[in-house]
């Protein structure tokens, strides 16, 4: 057994040794901007009510990023087949850095909203962009490994910055002579997350330039083109992750102020689950690709997400914080570890030249589920509190799975893991 562990461990290496300069450069910004990131998410809503305002605007936040980041995927994909993927991510972590401080230098609504909008064009670019350049760094043997470990090692990137931003405030409360769930606190943390979010600019800096699809003489596909040509492999990849996303927009945003709200618990120990939660997820996410080779990455991501949804159930509906606290961490790890294998699965089934246009058709789906669902969901709190969220969440996964099984899995579908060459 301990041999055969080992042997596990020196593949896994082996592979990792394989990386590219490109790649692991992606992965020191991956690494810095996790860590600022993980800060930001655990403090922005307590930030906002920091200021007075309540969880009704914190969706309306939340849906102004998502309808933004789905209104610019087209252009996102087609514009980063043009500008080249280092442009494309060096532009996008500039938005998002400026959005971050913004926020601290201007604190009414207006601002909130104008600031989202900028985070949402840019996410929209990046998260199109991601995934054609981590196919074009990477080759057959450790594509999948890079997927996955650019996710996992953001999700541990996460557990550290979830980890200070839960003592953060307290620290910078402290020196400051202010209350740690004061608006000034919040405002100070946030500040060094944007000095973290701008040096993680530097690895993208130092990225070697790649010829776009338009220098090589390829033609750059419109998402409308290509949509029009692939309908049926298109609503197979898109459709279920549309279902997914509708059901996380409902509860994702909102994990902390329901362990607040809920259980009571302070900032420190909120921090601390999501640290714990991060670091789950990433070692799911590091775990994902042997386990892909040995089942196949459709099978692995069906019977992944199907395990997490008692542990959904447990997580909204116990009675006691430690069962919570437990399936939260538990549903995170197998919810979410299959997918960079989906992601790779998604980018092996399209034409090389597509492949930009495709990640934002993929972008829109996931961003157009989040863009309503904030809004519905800080509704539905302000009057019947979190189960109906969960109930939501939990029917909406639920029917994602069964498609994924449907369209990929049941006895008779034709499996394929080799990049398409005609309309299907």
């Amino acid at each position: 057994m301990a041999n055969r562990i080992l042997r596990g461990v020196r593949a896994y290496v082996n592979k990792l040794r394989l990386f590219r300069r490109n790649a692991r450069l992606y992965l020191l910004n991956t690494i810095l901007a996790g860590v600022s990131f993980g800060v930001f998410r655990l403090l922005f809503n307590f930030y906002v009510l920091s200021l007075g305002y309540d969880e009704a605007l914190l969706g309306q936040l939340l849906t102004v990023s998502s309808v933004t980041a789905l209104l610019g995927a087209l252009p996102a994909g087609y514009l980063s087949d043009q500008l080249g993927r280092k442009a494309s991510l060096l532009l996008s972590s500039t938005f998002i850095s400026c959005a971050i401080l913004g926020m601290v230098i201007w604190r009414t609504p207006t601002s909130f909203f104008a600031m989202n909008v900028l985070t949402g064009l840019a996410q929209s670019l990046s998260g199109v962009t991601a995934g054609p350049f981590l196919m074009e760094n990477s080759g057959e043997t450790e594509r999948t490994y890079l997927f996955s470990f650019s996710s996992g090692i953001q999700m541990v990137a996460g557990f550290v910055g979830n980890w200070f931003g839960g003592r953060l405030p307290g620290w910078l409360g402290a020196v400051g002579s202010v209350s740690a769930t004061s608006s000034t606190a919040y405002g100070w943390a946030i500040t060094v997350v944007a000095a973290t979010s701008f040096l993680a600019l530097v690895p993208l800096g130092l990225l070697q330039r790649q010829q776009t699809a338009r220098q090589q003489g390829q033609a750059v596909l419109s998402p409308f083109q290509y949509a029009s040509q692939h309908p049926a492999l298109l609503g197979k990849l898109i459709g279920p992750m549309l279902i997914t996303a509708l059901g996380a927009g409902l509860l994702m945003p909102f994990m902390n102020l329901f362990f607040r709200v809920t259980y009571g618990r302070s900032d420190a120990t909120i921090g601390a689950l999501f640290a714990w939660g991060s670091l789950a997820m990433g070692i799911g996410l590091l775990a994902a690709p042997p386990l892909a080779d040995r089942w196949g990455k459709m099978k692995l991501v069906v019977i992944t997400q199907a395990l997490s949804i008692p542990f959904l159930f447990l997580l909204g509906f116990s009675p006691w914080y430690g069962l919570s606290a437990f399936s939260y961490l538990v549903r995170l790890a197998l919810m979410n570890m299959s997918n960079p294998v989906y992601q790779t699965f998604v980018m092996e089934q399209v034409e090389q030249e597509a492949r930009g246009t495709v990640a934002s058709l993929v972008s829109m789906s996931w961003n157009f589920g989040w863009a309503f669902s904030p809004t519905v969901s800080g509704w539905l709190q302000v009057r019947y509190g979190f189960p109906p969220v969960f109930m939501g969440t939990l029917i909406s996964y639920i029917l994602a799975i069964y498609l994924y099984y449907r369209f990929f899995l049941r006895p008779g579908v034709a499996r394929s893991s080799h990049t398409a060459s005609a309309p299907r």
